[in-house]
């Protein structure tokens, strides 16, 4: 019984001698499995972006040198203020062996315009009519004259223009022309006109150039020679006839 005793004594001891064991083991065992991972926080930098408005450099503006200009200004074109007036005026418009026909070519630059008229003309007639007028020259066809006259600011110039007739009927004269202010020719007018004329019978002489009838009145130019006057001739007269008697005394 004592023997059992100590026995049972013994089997005491010994479990508890081993408890201790066992639990550091399973302490051992639990520690082993188990990580304690201690995480660190870490401080993430938070970048604040601060925007800077960028600058842009105002350029300034760069002051170009000043240059003077030698050039001279364009000429102002010429041009008409007022309409000048070109236009055909009757004076005769009966032929007949006695007189010719007579058209005044009437032109008038109004004193209001700075420029001067210059007017290219034609007048032209059937055939077996002539024409003739100063200042006129015969064109490429027959019966056709062609002249350029210029009239300055506040002038008329009237050109006479004679017609003789070959055949008796009813004729016309076709009248055509340009004007424009003095050297612009791009600013030209346009002029058409035409004037009946009746032959009665044919004239005298066609093809003369001179005028007949009250043509040679109307169109002739008056002389610049001036007359001598009679009192003056006596006075030279009885000088010569004096100086005659005291050679022959002497």
């Amino acid at each position: 019984m004592n023997m059992k005793k100590l026995v049972a004594i013994c089997v005491v001891f010994l479990c508890i001698a081993v408890i201790p064991a066992i639990a550091q083991e399973n302490n051992t065992t639990a520690n082993g499995n188990e990580t304690n991972v201690t995480a660190t926080p870490t401080a993430t930098a938070t970048a604040t972006a601060t925007t800077e408005p960028t600058v842009v450099p105002t350029a300034e503006p760069t002051a170009e040198p000043t240059t003077t200009s030698t050039a001279e200004p364009a000429p102002t074109e010429a041009k008409f203020r007022t309409g000048p007036t070109v236009t055909l005026r009757p004076v005769n418009d009966i032929i007949d062996k006695s007189q010719d026909g007579l058209v005044e070519l009437y032109m008038y630059n109004p004193t209001l315009n700075d420029v001067t008229l210059t007017a290219d003309v034609q007048v032209s007639v059937p055939s077996g009519i002539h024409v003739y007028g100063a200042g006129f020259g015969s064109g490429s066809a027959a019966g056709t004259v062609a002249g350029t006259f210029t009239v300055p600011p506040g002038a008329t110039r009237t050109i006479n223009i004679n017609i003789k007739a070959e055949k008796a009927g009813s004729h016309t004269v076709h009248f055509t022309g340009l004007y424009w202010p003095d050297d612009n020719k791009d600013a030209f007018q346009q002029v058409s006109l035409t004037h009946p004329l009746t032959v009665n019978e044919p004239s005298s002489n066609p093809t003369d150039s001179k005028p007949t009838g009250g043509a040679a009145e109307t169109g002739a130019d008056e002389s610049s020679e001036l007359p001598i006057p009679s009192g003056i001739l006596s006075v030279i007269a009885i000088v010569v006839a004096f100086s005659t008697l005291m050679i022959r005394k002497d």
